[in-house]
């Protein structure tokens, strides 16, 4: 029997079966080739992208915002849509506004939100008040700063409105001090119509009205004085002053007043001090000095001028011997219009001015202005200044503070 091989397997040659295997063998290599290849590529990609460098954020705040509000005088505050604190200057902390990246005002916090939710504008007045510290009254301006973000513009206006207080008070004041002696004349005017038939009572109604006039002609005479002490600056053109000369003119001006109170006013001897400021300031404030020393003193007492140097300053000491100020009363008595006794202001013709006009003075000049006072005792005035520089080649003749003064 003749066995037959199958048709698919005849004829067929080993070699041609090695072949096959050889070209599988190839395509499976060259396949892993590739495959390695791609990961390493991909690798190498993703090394080189985290090897770049980052692109830079643009700011939360504008830069030439922030340019803008690091200049600002004012307080100014930006938050964001979470009411954290991108940037404040450093009045808003100076003032209280900002700690850390808070808004700690509620008030300004609630309208920043109002702002934020509608996008108007806003403005507010606040007083910020904080232990130790007087009050503040500021103002605030509240807009949108894009879309996300809310800008506060905070002045303070403590100054102006402590400045427009004291306005409303002086005018008020003048009011009523020009009204009464005003209403004086009228009257007494009335009374001696009234009593033309009696001449004794004519003459006390007219001297009367002598006096009233001549309290109103004072009184005009130191308003319009004040006033114009306030608009002149003695340091645009300071004179170089002799503190001898400036004094005999300031008692001078208030001789015929204490003779006719029978009071002496008494200087020093001569010092040749010298001082740089306006003359007719310094004059008028050590005049009025003199002046109320003059005005609160009992008959036959003297007034006392003492002038001395103590390091760079020189000092005007006016003394007096009369009712003395109460303890509590100190702090007030150089604010306008103010009287320590005012039933005695008619027999003494004080106006309350010429204590403020010496602290006006004091303070343009860059000095200062205290009191020392017992009550039954008297009085004692010392107006400081600073003095002129020594010439070249003099010492300074002043005394240490570290010496005892007299």
């Amino acid at each position: 029997m003749v066995l037959t091989a199958p048709c698919g397997l005849r004829g067929r040659d080993p070699a041609y079966d090695q072949g096959v295997t050889l070209t599988e063998t190839l395509l499976v290599a060259l396949l892993s080739v590739l495959l390695v290849a791609g990961v390493y590529g991909a690798f190498i990609v993703s090394e080189r992208q985290q090897s770049k460098v980052p692109e830079v954020e643009e700011p939360a705040v504008p830069e030439k915002v922030a340019a803008v509000l690091s200049v600002l005088r004012s307080s100014a505050v930006i938050v964001d849509d979470a009411d954290i604190v991108l940037k404040a200057s450093a009045p808003a902390y100076a003032l209280g506004l900002v700690r850390g990246t808070d808004i700690v005002v509620d008030d300004l916090l609630s309208v920043v939100h109002q702002v934020r939710r509608d996008g108007q504008i806003r403005e507010l007045e606040l007083t910020l008040e904080r232990p130790g510290s007087p009050s503040r009254h500021v103002q605030a301006r509240v807009a949108p700063l894009g879309t996300r973000q809310v800008l506060a513009l905070v002045e303070d206006r403590t100054k102006e409105r402590r400045v427009e207080a004291i306005r409303r008070d002086f005018v008020a004041n003048v009011s009523h001090e020009l009204k009464t002696p005003v209403g004086a004349i009228r009257l007494l005017a009335e009374a001696v119509n009234d009593a033309s038939d009696d001449p004794e009572a004519v003459q006390r109604f007219a001297g009367r009205m002598v006096t009233e006039s001549e309290r109103l002609t004072h009184l005009v005479q130191q308003i319009i004085e004040l006033s114009r002490l306030q608009s002149d600056d003695p340091t645009a053109m300071p004179e170089l002053l002799d503190l001898d000369e400036v004094v005999a003119t300031a008692i001078d001006t208030v001789a015929i007043d204490a003779a006719a109170r029978e009071l002496e006013v008494i200087a020093t001897d001569e010092t040749g001090l010298r001082l740089p400021g306006g003359r007719e300031q310094v004059t008028v404030a050590i005049s009025n000095l003199i002046a109320n020393a003059v005005n609160y003193s009992p008959a036959g007492t003297a007034v006392h001028v003492a002038t001395r140097q103590v390091d760079d300053t020189v000092e005007v000491a006016v003394t007096d011997q009369g009712i003395g100020i109460p303890p509590e009363e100190l702090d007030r008595i150089f604010e306008r219009f103010y009287r320590v006794d005012p039933a005695r202001h008619r027999s003494t013709g004080g106006t309350g001015l010429g204590l403020s006009i010496v602290k006006h003075v004091a303070a343009t000049h860059g000095g200062d202005i205290r009191v020392w006072s017992v009550e039954g005792q008297g009085s004692t005035f010392t107006l400081s200044l600073p003095a002129a520089p020594a010439p070249a080649g003099e010492e300074n003749t002043g005394i240490s503070m570290e010496e005892e003064r007299p």
